[in-house]
């Protein structure tokens, strides 16, 4: 079975405790089971694992009991990716979490260094993007959302997927 999240085709989903290792270069999400429905709340990566008890160690796995109320709630998808680097990974992550914004990844994050973010208003008027970017998701024109020290982001104006890009 699989489940296709962007335009990519994750394997699963499995129930989490059915998971046994080795696993080796995969983009993984930790979904929550609601009646027919399941919930991305949980999206990593992994070089490679054989510890049986990978996931029940992630700093997140309470906020996963927390969002899906039970162990038996819980399943996973995998992206086999096994001739990726670590870049290519954190890429395909990156788009999943901005799309599909997880609890427990936003969690984290909100944990993280703060940026200071300045206003559009405080643009230069002649500022804009370096050349013309297109979404890597649907292809869409990109535009300006958020200007930060080093970097710009950048949002789909179809999709709203958000990108970054440096200054």
């Amino acid at each position: 079975m699989t489940i296709q999240i962007l335009q990519y085709e994750f394997l699963g989903p499995i129930k989490l405790e059915e998971w046994g290792p080795p696993m080796e270069k995969v983009v993984y999400l930790i979904l929550s089971r609601e009646k027919d429905s399941f919930n991305i709340i949980y999206a990593g990566n992994c070089e490679h694992t054989i510890d049986k008890e990978f996931f029940t160690k992630n700093s997140s796995f309470n906020c996963w009991i927390g969002k899906s109320e039970s162990e038996k709630f819980l399943y996973l998808a995998i992206l086999p990716l096994f001739e990726s680097g670590n870049d290519e990974r954190k890429k395909i992550l990156d788009k999943i979490i901005a799309r599909y914004k997880p609890t427990c990844n936003l969690e984290i994050m909100s944990e993280t260094k703060q940026y200071q973010i300045r206003p559009k208003d405080n643009l230069p008027n002649d500022y804009s993007l370096p050349k013309k970017i297109s979404c890597p998701c649907c292809g869409s024109k990109m535009k300006i959302d958020k200007i930060l020290e080093n970097t710009t982001i950048i949002r789909c104006t179809e999709c709203g997927l958000s990108d970054t890009t440096t200054h």
